[in-house]
């Protein structure tokens, strides 16, 4: 079987594209390493993925309908999976239109590429806890009606699954949209709470902690989210359009999240309380039971085993 995945070097692209080839796979991968964050973190994902046997790569953006186009010719994927975007709640606030271009003209070329192919590919892609806004109930269900976004970001998120949905029932194509909740581990992204609570806790400067440390996150390792997506390529028995949680199932405290990392890297945070940022939301919480009745997702980690990989491996890659 051949899965493409867009935004391979990515922090879950490079995890997901490590275990299908693990998995005996063949694997595309298609990234064009923008500049969001240190390109030098991407291209040394790719490197531990080049020359893996099953493994190609392009560098592409998927902006680009005609490259894309001509990959899909070429290759005849029997599975997309769509984690290439824009991502980033405060950044979508000053950069609205890098969103509109990525997260929805390049989903429409995805989703364009997908019903024109000779052989049309089952669609998983990414959307985002983030669509539920500043929802109050807990834990989140699919359920729950996703009308409020608070974010740019978010926006397009649920734009995305509105897309999908309308080409399943238009064209009869399979999309299955997965809302992330909170991906943590090794080869992390240096824009995510995790990796700035790192540098600044190992540099023995101040971390800034929004809210005064009033905020609770469904924290879910990367190789329970990966095991997630497996389960939903490999499933044989999903509807033709559906949307899933894929988070941890707890919500953490902020604050407990800071002791745990501080304890993993040796050293005492010091702590810059703030008040909540814009597009920020108070609390994620994600239900899982519909993805464990669908594939029997049970997530594992907890973030006292979680942390200390990501400790370990921030320590290691980045020589502190």
């Amino acid at each position: 079987m051949e899965i493409l995945i867009t935004g391979y070097a990515g922090f879950i692209g490079f995890h997901a594209s490590r275990e299908f080839l693990r998995r005996g796979w063949k694997v595309v991968g298609i990234d064009n390493f923008c500049d969001y964050y240190n390109v030098k973190l991407k291209r040394d994902r790719a490197a531990m993925l080049k020359g893996q046997r099953g493994f190609s790569a392009r560098e592409l953006d998927i902006c680009d309908l005609a490259g894309l186009q001509n990959v899909f010719a070429e290759e005849s994927p029997d599975v997309v999976l769509n984690l290439a975007a824009q991502p980033g709640v405060r950044y979508s606030i000053d950069h609205p239109f890098v969103y509109q271009k990525t997260n929805l003209e390049g989903f429409l070329n995805i989703l364009e590429c997908c019903r024109h192919a000779a052989k049309v590919p089952k669609l998983v892609f990414a959307s985002s806890s983030s669509v539920y806004g500043g929802n109050k109930k807990m834990p989140f269900e699919e359920s729950d009606q996703v009308d409020t976004p608070v974010s740019l970001y978010a926006a397009t998120k649920k734009a995305n699954e509105l897309m999908a949905h309308t080409y399943s029932h238009l064209y009869k194509m399979q999309t299955i949209g997965l809302r992330f909740f909170t991906v943590y581990g090794a080869w992390y992204r240096p824009d995510m709470a995790l990796s700035l609570f790192a540098d600044a806790m190992l540099h023995d400067r101040p971390i800034k902690v929004f809210n005064n440390g009033d905020m609770l996150r469904d924290f879910t390792f990367v190789d329970d989210i990966v095991n997630g997506i497996v389960r939903v390529v490999e499933a044989g028995n999903l509807p033709l359009y559906d949307v899933f949680n894929i988070g941890n199932h707890k919500s953490e405290k902020l604050l407990d999240v800071i002791t745990v990392l501080a304890e993993s890297l040796g050293v005492k945070p010091k702590m810059e309380m703030l008040p909540m940022q814009p597009g920020d939301v108070y609390a994620t919480y994600a239900s899982i039971e519909k993805l464990n009745k669908a594939v029997g997702y049970e997530p594992t980690t907890t973030i006292k085993d979680g942390i200390p990989v990501f400790a370990k491996w921030y320590r290691e890659y980045h020589g502190l």
